[in-house]
C-alpha cells in the first residue's frame, strides 16, 4: 500500500480507503456477539467492501498510467532561472545547472543546451537544457520549485551572509500531449545564434523564439543548426509548459489537501535551502537534510532523489 500512500495523485484516495478500513473495524466491533445487529450490519459491510474495491481499482489505474507515462518520456527539458539576489542568484543558477549536468553524466543520459543567457560573472540569468535517457523524468520530477542558497559571496567584504534564489522547472516531452495551440495564439521570431556553432550558425537566422500570447510564455532555442529544428524544439517545450500548467490546476482542484502533499509541480513553491556555512541542504517538503554540499554540487544527488521515492524513510547524507 506504500505506493498508494506516497504518490501525490493517489494519496487522497488512499486516505479515503483508510477511513473505510476504520469504519469496517468499528462496524465489526459494534455487531460482535449480537446476531440481530450482525444481520443489519451485513448490508453496511457489503457497501464498505464495494467502496474499498472501487478505490483500489482507481489507485491501480492511476499508478499504471504513471508507469506507462514515465516509460514513454524519453526527453526532459530542465530550466534554471536566477531569482532574488542579482549576480549571486545567477551564479547559484549556474551551480544548479552544473549539478544536474554532472548527475545526468553519471546516469549516462544525454545533456544538450537548448538556450542560455549568461550573467557578467559567468552564471545563468536563465538557461534550458534537454536531457535524454530512461528514468530522467522519474528521477528529476521533484526538483521543480524555488531553491534557496545562504552563504557569504566571494565578493562580500564585510562577511555578511546573503540569501539568493533560483527556480528550477522539469518538463517532460511526451510523444502524445492533448494540448492544441491555435496559430493565431503564437508569434514567432528569428535571429542569429550568438553562441558557438560555427559560421553557419552565426550567419543564418537559425535561432527561434516563440511568444504564446494568451499565457505570455516566451521560449527560445539556439541549440540546433537549422531553423526548422529549433522551431520544432520550442513548440515541443511550449506544449510541455502548457500541459504542466494544466496539470497544476487539475491537481489543485483534485485535492483540497494538496498543500500537505509532496509538491512537484508548483514552480513558485520554495522547496529547498542550501546553507553553505552549515554544510547542510534541507528539503522543506519532506523535512530531511543532507550534508557534504561540494559532493552534492558535483552531481551526487542520488540520496535526495531516492528520498522522494520513500519519503517515510529517514535517509540522511553524511
Amino acid at each position: 500500500m506504500d505506493e498508494y500512500k506516497n504518490n501525490p495523485k493517489t494519496k487522497y484516495l488512499f486516505e479515503a480507503y483508510q477511513k473505510l478500513l476504520s469504519d469496517e473495524e468499528a462496524l465489526a466491533h459494534m455487531v460482535a456477539g449480537d446476531l440481530e445487529l450482525g444481520q443489519l450490519g451485513e448490508e453496511e459491510r457489503k457497501s464498505i467492501e464495494e467502496q474499498k474495491q472501487n478505490l483500489l481499482r482507481q489507485m491501480a489505474v492511476i499508478l499504471e498510467g504513471d508507469a506507462e507515462e514515465e516509460e514513454a518520456v524519453g526527453q526532459v527539458i530542465l530550466e534554471v532561472r536566477a531569482g532574488a539576489g542579482g549576480e549571486e542568484a545567477a551564479l547559484f543558477a549556474g551551480e544548479l545547472a552544473g549539478m544536474y549536468s554532472r548527475y545526468a553524466q553519471k546516469k549516462g543520459w544525454g545533456w544538450k543546451r537548448v538556450d542560455e543567457s549568461e550573467s557578467e560573472l559567468g552564471g545563468f540569468k536563465e538557461a534550458s537544457f534537454e536531457i535524454s535517457g530512461k528514468g530522467a523524468y522519474d528521477a528529476l520530477q521533484y526538483e521543480t520549485g524555488v531553491h534557496r542558497i545562504q552563504r557569504i559571496p566571494a565578493t562580500e567584504k564585510s562577511g555578511r551572509i546573503h540569501t539568493s534564489t533560483a527556480s528550477v522547472a522539469v518538463l517532460p516531452l511526451r510523444k502524445k500531449e492533448a494540448i492544441e495551440i491555435a496559430p493565431s495564439d503564437i508569434e514567432v521570431s528569428f535571429s542569429r545564434s550568438g553562441g558557438p556553432g560555427g559560421q553557419n550558425v552565426n550567419k543564418v537566422e537559425t535561432a527561434v523564439s516563440i511568444l504564446h500570447k494568451p499565457s505570455g510564455i516566451v521560449i527560445r532555442s539556439t541549440s540546433e543548426r537549422s531553423q526548422q529544428k529549433n522551431r520544432d524544439k520550442v513548440m515541443a517545450i511550449l506544449v510541455a509548459k502548457l500541459a504542466q500548467e494544466k496539470e497544476e490546476e487539475e491537481a489543485k482542484k483534485l485535492s483540497s489537501e494538496r498543500k500537505s502533499q509532496i509538491g512537484k509541480a508548483d514552480r513558485s513553491e520554495k522547496i529547498r535551502t542550501y546553507n553553505i556555512l552549515q554544510d547542510r541542504i534541507t528539503d522543506h517538503r519532506i523535512k530531511k537534510s543532507w550534508h557534504n554540499i561540494p559532493r552534492i554540487f558535483a552531481g551526487d544527488i542520488d540520496q535526495i532523489v531516492e528520498s522522494f521515492k520513500n519519503p517515510e524513510e529517514d535517509i540522511s547524507q553524511t
